[in-house]
């Protein structure tokens, strides 16, 4: 950041409440480790290096080598201070990114693509992606209450998702087998499902879809026979046991649940809990091709521990045409503000708004639905506006 009074700002970071430990502090830096382990370092700078700064801390490594690169071959020299001719060392640029990039013949490339992983390339040939942005998503589309492990009713569910300014939402709560959370069993899922768009009808200015949050059983069949989930806006499938089978049962598990003309989306693919659970041995590549095969989508789960699909998962299956879903897994309202950890790791993965499907109009997330089902099938009932 700039500032007149560094020595001040500084002071002032030490001091918040955040922080557990203070690692070093200085007249212009300071590293301080957070109460969650996490170490936040802070650099005031002159507004005439900001830009530079900025550029140069946020990385990675190995872009910022192949832009100092770039550099060198024009004579000039990058660093965190600014673009300098050389010889001679005169500062050229260095109060925005923009002027950064542009001293080496660039434009401004995303922080979350600066990986050295093709950014570059795509730069100089003018072809970097749009990327998805928060105020791209239209709804959410994986969402607990009370009915299973939630904390809050399909009432204050709704009317969060409102105040966010989202065109629609989904209620997904567990199936049966998933008793630790309370999973519902059919008859109750049912009756939920109609409770939902009761509540459903009342509502102004969003559209609630009634949907499960259904486990993929494992051999692959679903936990609710098909005239169940059949009564179902969209339906979101997930491994929730099991974890440790063989590589190719987990694949097959998975491959044939995405078969099923009901299932919509695949609930975080690789079942990490960071910190917690490395993911099931299960081969992507196959799940990717079988989710295009049949026209699925694969979520990004937003939520912290997981982050699943994680970026580079992600950016593979944007590549080989995977439709994706950026998706809370809300089970407290507070948590629906990790919308954006999940669009953070999207731009990550390159994903544009167009290949996220609840960045569409609702009239086209439902016609996408619909091309699943096989001739003969329909879903029995549309979710209430």
């Amino acid at each position: 950041m700039t500032s007149t009074d560094p020595a001040r700002v500084m002071d002032a970071f030490v001091r918040l409440p955040q922080v557990a430990e203070i690692l070093e502090q200085g007249p212009t830096k300071a590293s301080v480790r957070h109460r969650e382990g996490i170490q936040v370092d802070l650099r005031v700078v002159e507004p005439a290096t900001f830009g530079a700064a900025l550029q140069y801390f946020t990385g990675s490594k190995e872009h910022n080598i192949r832009i100092r690169e770039m550099a060198v071959k024009k004579r000039l020299k990058i660093s965190e201070y600014g673009v300098f001719r050389e010889p001679g060392g005169k500062r050229i640029a260095g109060a925005t990114e923009e002027e950064v990039y542009a001293a080496v013949g660039l434009p401004w490339i995303p922080p979350e693509l600066r990986e050295d992983s093709g950014e570059i390339e795509a730069a100089q040939s003018r072809r970097l992606p749009t990327l998805v942005e928060l105020d791209d998503i239209r709804g959410d589309l994986h969402c607990h209450t009370n009915a299973t492990d939630g904390h809050h009713t399909v009432e204050a569910l709704v009317a969060a998702a409102r105040k966010r300014g989202y065109a629609y939402v989904l209620v997904s709560d567990h199936s049966r087998s998933t008793r630790i959370a309370g999973g519902l069993t059919a008859d109750e899922a049912l009756a939920h499902v109609e409770r939902i768009r009761a509540i459903g009808r009342k509502q102004r200015g969003i559209t609630v879809l009634a949907g499960s949050e259904c486990d993929i059983l494992p051999d692959g069949s679903l936990d609710y026979p098909d005239d169940v989930l059949a009564q179902m806006d969209l339906v979101v499938a997930a491994v929730h046991s099991r974890f440790k089978q063989p590589r190719a049962e987990m694949t097959r598990r998975i491959c044939r649940a995405l078969e099923n003309p009901y299932v919509n989306i695949l609930a975080h693919p690789t079942g990490r809990l960071m910190g917690q659970r490395e993911p099931y041995d299960v081969d992507l590549e196959a799940v990717f091709a079988a989710a295009r095969r049949h026209g699925k989508a694969l979520e990004i789960n937003c939520y912290p521990e997981r982050l699943d699909l994680n970026d580079v998962h992600a950016r593979r299956a944007r590549e080989l045409g995977v439709l994706l879903a950026i998706s809370t897994d809300t089970h407290a309202l507070d948590q629906l503000d990790t919308m954006r950890l999940g669009v953070a790791t999207a731009r990550r993965a390159w994903v544009g708004p167009a290949e996220v499907i609840n960045t569409w109009s609702l009239d086209k997330l439902r016609a996408w639905a619909r091309k699943t089902l096989k001739p003969g099938r329909r879903r029995v009932a549309a979710g209430a506006a």
